[in-house]
């Protein structure tokens, strides 16, 4: 190892024993292959040495532009897209060039893609997006971030994550609870959920803010359905088919994501099922689309493009302290969702 701590590739080739060139086939590849075992060899020489190939001086040398790393989990996403508007605004106004890593929630990904962005010497990375209910990755994760400030970069993070690190955290579980309670106050009393993998954080919290507001409320647990799909459009279409299949008499379907809502009321079209006159529906998050719908969709609204942009400036500030950035959640009542039927009639008789 070098005077000053910096680990080179003759560290790790001597720590895996092997050659400078079988190392440098492993970790940055070449014409010839290496083996797998030798390879994992190699890599495990390199995580425990906490090895970083020196890609931004190979690859930029002499460039003054500052990089941002942006890892999320699907730009297709609108809410991902929104966030990265604001990243990428905020970073412009900065002179600053942005490169997305999209993982489609793999974890593996996510921490690939932080590494790399780490092994490229970003100025800052900023990770969006739901975390995972998983100690190892948490374990793995706070040590590439704690790396990437120690080496003097910047990160940030957006939504729950559990990780000692400047984040932006949206009222997920206070904006899910308001909402149970403006469904129930319109007499809503029989509800399905379209949840989503329980190891996100973000389903969790949303999931357990509407399902406490309602026990509170008094509503029974067995007059909720919850439907677990995955957190996409098509996992909302296959919510609500389950929800028609079950027949379990819910008059309000309330989405943990608004591409979901979407994915469900595609589904109950096509099956002739009127919204709201049969069953309202509900998203969260207020990405663009829900308003322009017919019926608009009633969701929860969060400031997705300054929640990037807040990212981004707490990512260049490097501040000693760890700050939190708390955004709030507003309902918002739209025409996808309306008293049930019953009350409704009673309403009319009034």
């Amino acid at each position: 190892m070098r005077p000053g701590g910096q680990v080179t590739l003759a560290d790790v080739a001597r720590a895996a024993g092997v050659s400078l060139a079988t190392a440098s086939r492993a970790l940055n590849g070449g014409q010839r292959v290496v083996g797998r075992e030798l390879r994992e060899r190699i890599l495990e020489a390199a995580r425990r040495l906490h090895y970083v190939p020196n890609a931004h001086a190979q690859a930029l040398a002499g460039s003054t532009t500052a990089t941002v790393g942006l890892v999320l989990h699907d730009i297709t996403d609108p809410y991902f897209s929104a966030i990265a508007r604001g990243v990428i605004a905020g970073a412009t106004e900065r002179g600053a060039l942005v490169t997305v890593g999209t993982t489609f929630r793999s974890m593996e990904r996510e921490l690939e893609f932080v590494r790399t962005f780490r092994a490229q010497r970003a100025d800052a990375i900023v990770l969006a997006g739901s975390g995972f209910e998983d100690a190892d990755y948490r374990a793995d994760m706070r040590e590439e971030l704690d790396l990437q400030r120690r080496a003097g970069g910047g990160c940030a993070v957006v939504s729950e994550h559990d990780l000692p690190v400047p984040t932006v955290l949206p009222d997920n579980r206070g904006g899910a609870a308001d909402l149970a309670r403006a469904l129930v106050g319109m007499g809503h009393r029989r509800f399905a959920v379209a949840g989503g993998p329980s190891c996100l954080t973000t389903v969790r919290h949303r999931l357990g803010g509407f399902l406490g507001a309602l026990e509170d409320l008094g509503v029974p647990a067995c007059d909720v359905e919850v439907l677990d799909h995955p957190f996409h459009e098509e996992g909302g279409r296959a919510a609500a088919r389950e929800l028609l299949d079950r027949g379990c008499g819910a008059t309000a379907l309330f989405c943990v994501s608004d591409v979901m809502a979407l994915g469900a009321l595609d589904l109950l079209a096509a099956e002739g099922i009127a919204v709201p006159d049969v069953l309202s529906v509900a998203g969260f998050n207020d990405v663009p689309v829900m308003r322009r719908l017919s019926p608009a969709v009633s969701t929860v609204r969060l400031d997705l493009e300054a929640m990037g942009r807040c990212a981004l400036e707490l990512a260049v500030e490097r501040a000693a302290e760890v700050r939190t950035a708390r955004f709030p959640a507003e309902v918002v009542l739209r025409a996808s969702t309306t008293p049930p039927a019953d009350v409704r009639a009673r309403q009319e008789v009034r």
